[in-house]
């Protein structure tokens, strides 16, 4: 049994001239509905990829959280072709749910503990800290809107600032929630005698009732409190989408207001970054994820109009691919290794921006 570079047992197998122990780095992200490793040598070289289910503390608890843990890098090590319960020298975990520090690090623990022949050392992060590393080498900026919606600054000696990020209740301004909330909103108020809507919302009222299925605001009531479900509202966003690029004038409203709050998310970071980050060639570095980001024409001048004057260039980029590369990269560099690879690998380009 192989079980880590710098292992007792190892070395002296290597005395022995049994076999050569190779460094092992993974990575592993982990969302409310599948799960992803990749395996990687000390030369960065992707040995093994696999796909899970579900890794969610918060859903599914701790103790299955490690198990599916532990079960991906044996199914990764399987495919590699290495022995069975190899330890790694470093794993990175990139997770939906691990926003706290002190939280991350109390899992980081137990896992080990739990654990100890799973890996040497190990990095637990959130998924959207592992977005920016799989997109750059040295740090950037995340911006999401999906069914919510925040943004957050990844610097290069690894510190952190976020904005948003605090759910339906308290935020998500610029994502599916939102937009859909915004235009159930003109709807009601226009028939209350409320506030008068800029402009017509007979599509916009076509686009809710196909969507819940009703054919009037009195059926929206049980999903909005009995059946609440926060993906059927978000669902409605698409529908909105397709009237805007129908040309309809208050669709095109709101998805332009939407821009305009997801350029205040990358304009409540500006004090943090660097200057470096600023001055670089092509400008502020921005990843963007979620669904939202597929309307992107429809969001275009609203976000050019708030972040388009504060910074003299910036580039808005699409991450292809999993995060595992960027979860790997982070443990590696805690490890004490600086993982070989190419970040322009895992990024499109959507935007480029200069005053």
């Amino acid at each position: 049994m192989c079980i880590g570079y710098d292992n007792y047992n190892n070395k002296e197998a290597n005395m022995n001239g049994t076999h050569q122990p190779v460094a092992l780095y993974a990575g592993v992200e982990g969302g409310g509905s599948h799960s992803a490793i990749a395996l990687f040598d000390a030369d960065g070289k992707c040995l093994a990829e696999c796909q899970g289910s579900c890794i969610n503390f918060l859903l599914i608890g701790m103790p299955e959280t490690e198990r599916r843990i532990r079960a991906l890098v044996d199914d990764a090590l399987q495919k590699a072709g290495q022995p069975a319960h190899t330890t790694l020298r470093a794993l990175g975990l990139s997770l939906s749910g691990c926003e706290v520090d002190e939280t991350n690090e109390a899992f980081r623990q137990n896992l080990l503990e739990n654990h100890p022949t799973l890996t040497e050392s190990c990095f637990v992060c959130s998924d959207t800290v592992g977005t920016i590393a799989t997109a750059f080498e040295d740090g950037g900026m995340c911006l999401i809107a999906g069914t919510g919606s925040n943004s957050l600054l990844l610097k290069a000696d690894g510190t952190t600032h976020r904005c948003g990020g605090w759910g339906h209740l308290f935020g998500d301004e610029g994502g599916a929630w939102w937009i859909a909330h915004e235009a159930i909103k003109w709807v009601f108020d226009e028939d209350d005698n409320l506030r008068k809507p800029p402009h017509s919302t007979e599509a916009v009222r076509e686009a809710i009732f196909t969507c819940f299925g009703v054919t009037d605001r009195f059926g929206l009531l049980a999903h909005a409190y009995t059946k609440f479900e926060k993906q059927r509202f978000a669902a409605l966003c698409e529908h909105l989408a397709a009237a805007a690029r129908h040309g309809d004038p208050l669709c095109l409203q709101l998805f332009k207001e939407a821009g305009a709050w997801l350029g205040r998310y990358i304009a409540a970071l500006l004090p943090n970054v660097d200057k470096e980050m600023l001055s670089a060639e092509r400008g502020l570095q921005i990843v963007v994820v979620g669904a939202v980001f597929r309307s992107w024409p429809l969001l275009r001048d609203g976000l050019l109009e708030v972040a388009g004057p504060l910074l003299p260039a910036f580039q808005l980029l699409e991450l292809r691919g999993s995060l595992c590369s960027g979860a790997a990269f982070l443990a590696a560099r805690r490890a004490g290794h600086r993982l070989p690879r190419d970040c322009s690998q895992h990024t499109k380009l959507l935007c480029s921006w200069r005053q």
